[in-house]
């Protein structure tokens, strides 16, 4: 048995401390999922209580099919879509771009200078802010992908979907993304290279 399982069982025997330790260990990654989410510090931290209170609430019918950990991200991530569905908070009104022949978005993963690392990190901000363009669905797969970096798998135990649509999502969420930022002249694809081409976005 893990020292998680020891913990969700100690804790859903009502041992208070014991679900302390999870929050502990857990309340970074959570945040850090609702905060990129909803792009908003107050929303993350009282979607990060909720995701929590819910869990406490929950653990009786947590049958540890998943880790606890993957079944918070399941309850934050929920939680966040459905806030953003309530307030309709993106702008992603013409929708995800279906053209196959378009390529991902991805990111520089080579910086050697501090004028490199300068523009990279100017193009992660620029990223962080189009990402709140996309719907809620597009946002919450490219998230736990490319900034969690759970597996295929991992995201569809999250969001108990077929890995298929899975990548389907993902795959539509970058174009929908790069498109964004090619539109606001924020990315440039003739700067990806061969070697960025085959990878994700970081």
């Amino acid at each position: 048995m893990t020292e998680e399982q020891a913990l969700v069982q100690q804790a859903r025997q009502g041992d208070e401390g014991a679900f302390a330790a999870l929050v502990e260990q857990n309340q970074g990654r959570i945040y850090h999922l609702a905060l990129r989410m909803t792009g908003n510090p107050d929303d993350a931290a009282e979607l990060c209580q909720e995701a929590f209170l819910n869990a406490w609430k929950g653990l009786g019918k947590f049958q540890g099919e998943s880790s606890f950990s993957t079944w918070l991200y399941r309850l934050t991530s929920n939680a966040c879509v459905d806030l953003l569905r309530r307030e309709g908070r993106h702008r992603g009104a013409a929708g995800p771009s279906l053209n196959d022949e378009e390529s991902d978005l991805h990111l520089p993963d080579d910086a050697p200078g501090p004028q490199e690392q300068a523009e990279r990190r100017e193009l992660r901000e620029q990223i962080e802010t189009a990402l709140q363009a996309l719907t809620p669905e597009h946002r919450q797969v490219l998230v736990l992908r490319e900034m969690h970096q759970l597996s295929y798998d991992e995201i569809a135990q999250v969001l108990k979907l077929d890995v298929g649509t899975v990548k389907s999502r993902i795959n539509r969420g970058r174009k929908r993304l790069r498109k964004i930022l090619l539109e606001s002249g924020n990315f440039s694809a003739a700067g990806a290279s061969k070697k960025t081409e085959k990878e994700g976005c970081r």
